[in-house]
Order: C-alpha cells, then sequence, then structure tokens
C-alpha cells in the first residue's frame, strides 16, 4: 500500500505504508485510508518530524561511538557497518517540506481523498 500526501499548492508525496505510518505516528495523526494535517496544525507535525530527526541522529551517533570503542579494543575493523537502512532525514525531508509550502500557503495536507 502507498500514501500519497496531497495538496492545492505542492507537489504530491508518496511514500511506501511503513514510512507513512512512522511519520504520521511520530505527528501524532492516526494511520488510515484518509487523513488532513491542517494549516493549523502543520507547524507541530513539522516541529515533531524535526525533533525525531534530530534524536535518532542523536541515538545513531552515540552508538557508532560507543561500536567504535568496542571494536577499538577488540580490534574489529567493518567500517560498512553504518550504511544499513535510509535514514528518517532522508525519508522525512519531502513530506516536511510538503507540510512546510501548504502550510505557508494557509492550506492544509490530505490523504486518501
Amino acid at each position: 500500500m502507498l500514501y500519497t500526501f496531497k495538496s492545492q499548492v505542492a507537489a504530491e508525496v508518496t511514500m511506501t505504508k511503513n514510512t507513512a505510518e512512522e511519520l504520521l505516528k511520530i505527528i501524532g495523526k492516526p494511520a488510515g485510508a484518509q487523513g488532513i494535517i491542517t494549516a493549523a496544525q502543520a507547524p507541530a507535525a513539522i516541529a515533531a518530524l524535526r525533533a525525531a530527526i534530530e534524536q535518532r541522529e542523536a541515538a545513531a551517533k552515540a552508538q557508532r561511538t560507543n561500536e567504535a570503542e568496542d571494536g577499538e579494543k577488540s580490534g574489529d575493523d567493518d567500517s560498512d557497518q553504518y550504511n544499513k537502512g535510509i535514514s528518517l532525514r532522508h525519508r522525512a525531508v519531502p513530506f516536511i517540506e510538503l507540510l512546510e509550502l501548504t502550510s505557508a500557503a494557509g492550506k492544509d495536507v490530505v490523504w486518501g481523498v
């Protein structure tokens, strides 16, 4: 299943179910076949997404630091271990941009309609 987020002033943003539902959870919206993020709700949604990005990046940095320290002690060198998956930042940026453009115009973002 795909989610397509639409507005009257910006291009559509389409994402997979897992990614869309993760972002909706972060902003406190229920996942579902249809929904809306009003222009009034957008600033809080953007702030929540940015905070989640910062939190995950800080946690990932701490984990890399811990793993690097452990690797130095054991002599392990697995430099490719940090290239797993796509970060929340990369998955959320198009959605954040959609929310910013749409809310600046006083419009809503909808999906499933």
